[in-house]
């Protein structure tokens, strides 16, 4: 028995399982050729690669119809990009007349097309760039005689291990069987926390190594509470965590009792609780009855579980469904935040050395103009039906806010033209991230209707941290009174014009951080719906007045130690 302990706990829990060690494919290509005797065993083998490759997209194909899941279609357009004739032929050719190895033919005939339908000027017919890519790895994978690794298809509870996490991956994630997530790279705020947060997986992120430690089908415990993985643990200790599992989900289950509360404090002060979504799916919407809104959506995830852009009607559908099912309640969309950890398959980024300094969020959809006036057309088309509020991502400045009010000038403009309705009432504001703006936050709040505070980002940028490099999360300090002193700038300035300020970052949902950001003026907070009950809890055990006190004395501490200590001992938080 093994037990390693250097990783982030970032999502609460306890998992028992077999490994299931996640390793994306990667082909290499290169010039290789058969003799001629060897022509016709190629050109049979290529066609039982194909029958694989057909059977394993066509499972993958019917396990998501039977969810009901819409990414189904996506899998029935790779089968016929696998058996297109004029690439079946090409193949065919380079196998038969040029003497090309499986590998090598298979490379060149899908480089060919991916080349030329990457210039094709219609956007929907370049999006099939990705898929020609995914068709081909497959076909290149079962021709190396390699298993596929898709966590689509689980067979039994797996502790999943892997370098990292795209959202590609965990799009077709199936929870079923997934016990805990493990990864090399990742901190507190990457996208696979806040998946595994969502979702209530149990998640260690940052230990460092692991995927050579670990070898597939080893058993093994995820302690996600203490930040720990035990290798080939003996029966007792396994019996031991099967219990410890078993009376964790009790206590979870004990504290969702909160969950129908109202948040006011014990001195009578209403708190708004809203959640951080990011699809409108039903288990999302189930919980409606229990906050007061949406403080996040974060729009991108319909575009990064998608194969293309999403048209305009496509996210009309779902900002719609979101907007009814919240009714007079806000739900705050973030429009597309790509870039930095966050990509999509179809749409080339430049390749910066520092993404999360580059072309990313608003910067992005000001330099794709179309993109944004789509996804604006959209949500206030979608705006008829509840209370929509826009905010816009990764704002360092007045003419980033001035660009804003004229993207979305031009976008009703368009409806106007159309005769299409949308709601008159639509909120404009910003998402608070960048140090910059927070200095000049007067003048913001003046301009804007709204604002909400990242706190992941704004850490990182304040702290100059990558927050998704392990070799430096120990200099990520989200708890520093730099961070606190940061925000309560923010905050005062927007209070001094009454416009509402909310945070929608980790820190949101946080049991040590909440209570600080409430003590410090805030009145809105948004998370997870993990951390829902806990924070209601929180809330209703306490006054304002302590809050306000504790908030009062950690501005005036210098480390993130002190503020830890600090704020546990005095409210008495539990682990």
């Amino acid at each position: 028995m093994e037990r390693i302990k250097q990783g982030h706990a970032v999502s609460k829990g306890i998992g028992l399982g077999r490994a299931f060690v996640y390793k994306r494919y990667i082909p290499l290509k290169k010039i290789s050729y058969i003799e001629d005797k060897d022509v016709e065993s190629a050109f049979a083998r290529y066609h039982e690669i194909l029958q694989k490759a057909h059977q394993e997209i066509d499972d993958i194909r019917q396990s998501l119809e039977q969810k009901g899941d819409d990414k189904a279609k996506i899998f029935t357009a790779h089968l016929d990009i696998l058996h297109d004739i004029a690439l079946e032929e090409m193949i065919e050719q380079y196998i038969k007349q040029e003497h090309f190895s499986i590998a090598y033919a298979v490379h060149e005939a899908f480089d060919m097309f991916i080349e030329i339908i990457g210039q094709v000027e219609d956007e929907l017919i370049r999006e099939r760039v990705a898929d020609l890519k995914d068709v081909k790895n497959r076909v290149l994978r079962i021709e190396e005689g390699l298993p596929e690794t898709n966590l689509s298809r689980l067979s039994e509870p797996s502790i999943i291990i892997a370098d990292d996490l795209y959202p590609s991956d965990t799009a077709t994630l199936d929870r079923t069987f997934v016990e805990a997530l493990i990864t090399e790279i990742g901190g507190v705020t990457s996208h696979t926390a806040i998946i595994a947060k969502s979702y209530e997986i149990p998640a260690i992120l940052g230990i460092e190594g692991v995927m050579k430690t670990i070898e597939h089908g080893t058993f093994v415990i995820a302690d996600a509470i203490k930040g720990e993985l035990i290798i080939h643990p003996d029966a007792k200790t396994t019996d031991e965590y099967t219990i410890k599992k078993k009376e964790y989900k009790a206590k979870q289950t004990l504290l969702k009792t909160y969950l129908p509360l109202k948040p006011i404090t014990q001195d009578l002060i209403k708190v708004e609780v809203t959640l951080n979504i990011g699809s409108a799916s039903d288990e999302e919407l189930s919980f409606v009855p229990y906050v007061d809104g949406v403080g996040l959506f974060r729009s991108e995830f319909l575009y990064m579980e998608n194969d293309h852009l999403p048209t305009e009607d496509e996210q009309y559908h779902v900002y719609a469904k979101a907007l009814k099912a919240f009714g007079e309640k806000p739900v705050i969309l973030r429009t597309l935040d790509i870039g930095g950890d966050k990509e999509l398959s179809y749409l080339t980024l430049p390749k910066e050395d520092n993404p999360f300094l580059g072309c990313r969020a608003i910067r992005l959809c000001f330099e794709h103009p179309e993109i944004l006036k789509t996804q604006l057309r959209a949500a206030l088309r979608a705006s008829v039906y509840g209370n929509l509020w826009l905010m816009f991502p990764m704002v360092g400045s007045i003419d980033d806010i001035e660009k804003i009010h004229h993207a979305v000038g031009e976008a009703k403009a368009s409806l106007d033209h159309e005769n299409i309705m949308y709601s008159q009432n639509v909120k404009v504001g910003v998402m608070i991230e960048i140090p910059s703006l927070i200095l000049i936050a007067d003048h913001v709040a003046k301009m804007v209707d709204f604002a909400s505070i990242g706190t992941n980002d704004l850490c990182q940028y304040l702290t100059a941290v990558d927050r998704l490099n392990p070799l430096v999360s120990s200099y990520y300090q989200s708890y520093s009174p730099a961070m606190f002193r940061i925000i309560k700038m923010a905050i005062d300035a927007f209070n001094k014009e009454h416009k509402p300020i909310s945070v929608c970052g980790e820190l949101g949902g946080d049991p040590i951080a909440a209570p600080i950001l409430l003590g410090l003026g805030m009145r809105k907070i948004s998370m997870a719906k993990s951390s829902v009950a806990r924070i209601k809890k929180i809330i209703t055990s306490h006054q304002m007045t302590t809050f306000s006190q504790v908030a009062d004395h950690i501005l005036k501490l210098t480390k993130e130690k002190d503020v830890i200590d600090y704020v546990q001992s005095v409210l008495k938080l539990e682990d």
